[in-house]
């Protein structure tokens, strides 16, 4: 794997070992962690850099000790990142480390689905998360957050492309086909994620992307896509939608 970090590979070391050392000691990584954050953690996020468009607004949902946040910070100078993280805590690390790492990156404290937190941040280029929760739950509490033409990015665990054909790509056709106004849907999976996208005739574009996911979940419901994907469209789409 080429090195994504650059110049700032000396910096993303050195976030590495605050992974191995303060983040061990105050439980964001698991001790029997701390031999391999650099392969499984920081550079497993990195790769995530690469779907990113240029100068994009960046919302990191559930960040925990970073990650993805803060690989794509030092991957991505030209990304606004926010981190997005409810317990104090891991903000107060959070905080910390992005301090030592004069990162220009910003935190927050919340859930994606706060009231709060959807009005100062909704909008957003990217949505990213890791080990957060089923991508069912993820498209409910990200979707709202993204802009018309966004993309939500869940980083997971192997299994990826079975997830996203259960939970998002069926579901998400069979849903999005009885909008009025829907173009198409596509899927594509692609090495190492997969991709979904629907368009509409008035050019709103919603991208779901899958990396590596390990999780079961519950199955996700038409009722359930048509909730998250309502704040997408326009409003007189979004009001027609018989949830």
């Amino acid at each position: 794997m080429t090195d994504p970090f650059g110049e700032r590979l000396p910096l993303a070391r050195r976030y590495a070992e605050h992974l191995a050392t303060t983040g061990v000691e105050w439980g964001l990584v698991g001790p029997r962690e701390a031999s391999r954050v650099w392969e499984r953690h920081v550079l497993n996020c990195a790769v995530v850099a690469d779907l990113i468009p240029p100068a994009a607004r960046v919302l990191d949902i559930g960040s925990g000790a970073g990650l993805p946040g803060i690989p794509l910070a030092l991957a991505r100078p030209d990304l606004r990142i926010v981190l997005v993280e409810p317990l104090a805590r891991r903000v107060e690390w959070l905080r910390a480390v992005l301090a030592d790492l004069e990162l220009p990156v910003e935190v927050e404290r919340g859930r994606a689905e706060d009231t709060p937190i959807r009005r100062r941040w909704e909008g957003a280029d990217v949505v990213t998360s890791r080990a957060v929760a089923p991508l069912h739950r993820l498209a409910a509490w990200c979707l709202p957050l993204v802009r018309p033409g966004g993309m939500m990015l869940a980083v997971k665990g192997m299994s990826a492309p079975a997830e996203v054909e259960r939970f998002i790509t069926e579901p998400v056709e069979q849903a999005v086909s009885t909008v009025p106004g829907v173009q198409k849907v596509e899927s594509v999976t692609r090495e190492g994620y997969s991709l979904v996208s629907a368009r509409f005739a008035w050019g709103t574009d919603m991208d779901f992307a899958a990396l590596n996911t390990r999780e079961n979940s519950r199955g996700l419901s038409q009722a359930a896509v048509k909730a998250a994907i309502a704040p997408l469209l326009e409003p007189p789409i979004a009001r027609s939608l018989p949830l």
